[in-house]
């Protein structure tokens, strides 16, 4: 899919090894944008350090199916500005894993174009009826976006990757798709 913004091109495209740095650059740096103020600073490298280092980033591109589906990346310039991850957490329900666009790029219809491309790969691939994603408790960047996209919350659980002494919570949303 390709987008026109002035005379800049946005195109969603499933990502490659040249992406890896530039994927792991937006997830890094939209993740303290977003969990600067809800987040404590150890948690959030802990987790940075966990899902974003280039290593994992070239594993997940190049080792894919049902479970994960791969990133599909936005890319303007070549450069990334947003990347999505999701796959298949039981046979009918696709999971939105990751989700991040450039701190300066948000409101832009680039997370709807990101999302609309991950739910055909779960519908058209993997025959996805339903739609999961996790999102922090309290936060106020993806909760509304979710929520506009038709995700309708079911329960509370406790946050991936908590220490012994954290206890964030994480807010489980679903959709059909």
């Amino acid at each position: 899919m390709v987008v026109g913004k002035g005379e800049k091109m946005i195109e969603i495209i499933k990502a490659e090894s040249s992406h890896i740095a530039g994927i792991a650059k937006v997830c890094s740096d939209a993740y303290w944008a977003t969990y600067h103020e809800i987040r404590s600073e150890e948690y959030i490298n802990r987790i940075i350090k966990e899902f974003y280092n280039l290593e994992r980033i070239q594993r997940e591109i190049t080792e894919t199916g049902r479970e994960w589906g791969g990133y599909f990346v936005a890319v303007e310039e070549n450069e990334v500005i947003g990347a999505i991850g999701g796959g298949m957490i039981n046979q009918t329900a696709g999971e939105v894993f990751v989700l991040y666009l450039k701190p300066d790029r948000r409101n832009e219809g680039i997370g709807t174009m990101l999302l609309n491309a991950l739910t055909k790969q779960q519908k058209e691939e993997f025959k996805a009826t339903e739609q999961w994603v996790s999102v922090v408790k309290g936060n106020q960047k993806g909760i509304p976006f979710y929520e506009a996209k038709g995700f309708v919350f079911k329960n509370e659980q406790n946050g991936y990757g908590n220490s012994e002494e954290e206890e964030y919570t994480s807010l489980r949303y679903c959709r059909e798709i």
